[in-house]
C-alpha cells in the first residue's frame, strides 16, 4: 500500500459565511471553508496523476487547473477544516483507482423473445382503443 503523501503544503484555503440555518453564530462568523488546490502546480502528483485527477473530477477543475471543494457540515471553521481535508484525500484516491474494463455482454435468446412477445400485447392492446370508421356505419 502506498504511503499517503501530505498535501497540505499545497493547500490554499478561502473562508466565507455559512449558509442556512443557525441564527446570529451563521451572520457573523465565517465557518464554511473551501479547499483551493493548484492540480499543474502540484510537485507531489507525477503529470500521469495530474491527468487522472483531472479527467476524474473535471467538473470541479477549473480552467487554471485549479481543483475546488467546500465544507460548511460544521459550526466551527476547523471542523471544516479537517472535513473538506478528509475529503480531498478521499477523492484523491478514488480519482487514482484503475477503472474497471467493461466486459460486453450478449442478450439472451429467451430475454428477447420476452420482449418481443411484450411488445406485442401492448401493441394488440393499443390497436383495440382505435376508432374504426365501419363501426359507425
Amino acid at each position: 500500500m502506498e504511503k499517503r503523501r501530505n498535501f497540505e503544503s499545497e493547500f490554499t484555503f478561502r473562508t466565507s459565511r455559512s449558509s442556512g440555518a443557525g441564527g446570529q453564530h451563521v451572520n457573523k462568523t465565517e465557518t464554511r471553508v473551501e479547499l483551493l488546490f493548484d492540480v499543474a502546480g502540484s510537485s507531489l502528483l507525477s503529470q500521469e496523476e495530474k491527468e487522472k485527477f483531472i479527467h476524474r473530477w473535471k467538473n470541479r477543475v477549473s480552467d487554471e487547473s485549479i481543483f475546488t471543494i467546500c465544507s460548511s457540515q460544521h459550526r466551527s471553521q476547523s471542523s471544516n477544516k479537517q472535513h473538506v481535508i478528509k475529503k480531498f484525500y478521499e477523492m484523491l484516491a478514488k480519482a487514482m483507482e484503475k477503472e474497471k474494463k467493461r466486459i460486453p455482454t450478449h442478450v439472451p435468446k429467451a430475454v428477447k423473445r420476452a420482449i418481443r412477445e411484450k411488445k406485442k400485447l401492448l401493441s394488440d392492446k393499443k390497436a383495440g382503443r382505435k376508432l374504426r370508421t365501419r363501426d359507425f356505419l
